[in-house]
């Protein structure tokens, strides 16, 4: 049995549950919606999400620390769960329903805090995705009903689907011309943003996506399914994992030139 199989469906059963908050108050008129600090909103609904998923932990895993969009850390030990109850939330808010709940497990090694878990939760777009260290990624309405999860084989920047996430946090970062060069050597490009991208890149049906600023709860779940599904998931600089405030994912093939251009600032 793989060594965090238990943490898996742990996971599951932390995103059903989120699902359902989410889903209950997805389009409703009397939504409560707040701007935060960072002018980013934030809803009743990320906020219950939260609070929903650290209590099961509390409960299932109290030993464990945790880490969370709305509430920040509590604990410490070579164990942490990061969340993100809603990533997405402008879709959710506006009833796109192109939104989801990310969650993670983070375990400390000899190289620092690895991913081991990861599930990739959209109820309204009707999907799911997984992955467990060692055991590769999966998407599918249950453990039990599942396909597997491989990157594509496109080697050649010219054939390759690039998907992003707006053009504004790269002028910003000082990376517009590597972007734009990028999209000018690619066969395709779309603005599919958020956690979907890194999906996609998971199953094959894109090839390279990449954001230039991100928290580690954006990341850390997209990161897990990335790898085990044969991907590279890394910084812009290169940094393996979900630490560098911004990610590059591929299929691993074209990781290297994806880096060339927005490597660049």
């Amino acid at each position: 049995m793989p060594e965090f199989n238990d943490d898996l469906r742990l996971a599951h059963v932390l995103a059903d549950a989120a699902d359902a908050a989410t889903m209950a108050r997805f389009k409703a008129l009397d939504l409560k919606v707040e701007t935060k600090p960072d002018l980013t909103p934030v809803s009743e609904a990320d906020k219950a999400a939260e609070e929903l998923i650290r209590g099961q932990l509390g409960r299932a895993r109290p030993r464990d620390a945790v880490l969370g969009e709305e509430y920040g850390s509590l604990g410490g030990g070579p164990r942490r769960w990061v969340i993100d109850p809603i990533d997405g939330t402008k879709n959710y808010v506006r009833g796109v329903p192109v939104w989801a709940t990310l969650i993670a497990l983070m375990v400390r090694g000899e190289q620092g805090d690895e991913g081991v878990v990861g599930v990739v939760s959209a109820p309204a777009l009707g999907r799911r995705w997984w992955a467990a260290k060692g055991d590769g990624a999966y998407t599918g309405r249950s453990l039990s009903s599942a396909t597997r999860l491989h990157v594509s084989g496109v080697s050649r920047l010219e054939d390759a689907s690039f998907a992003y996430s707006s053009l504004s946090g790269w002028e910003e970062q000082g990376r517009l011309d590597g972007f734009l060069d990028l999209t000018r050597s690619c066969w395709r490009t779309r603005g599919y943003g958020d956690f979907w991208p890194y999906m996609m890149v998971a199953e094959g049906s894109v090839d390279i996506c990449a954001e230039p600023e991100l928290s580690t709860w954006d990341m850390a779940a997209n990161d897990v399914i990335v790898r085990e599904a044969g991907g590279r998931f890394t910084s812009l600089d290169g940094e393996p994992g979900p630490y560098g405030g911004n990610a590059a994912a591929s299929n691993g093939l074209l990781h290297e030139e994806l880096l060339s251009y927005l490597g660049r600032a």
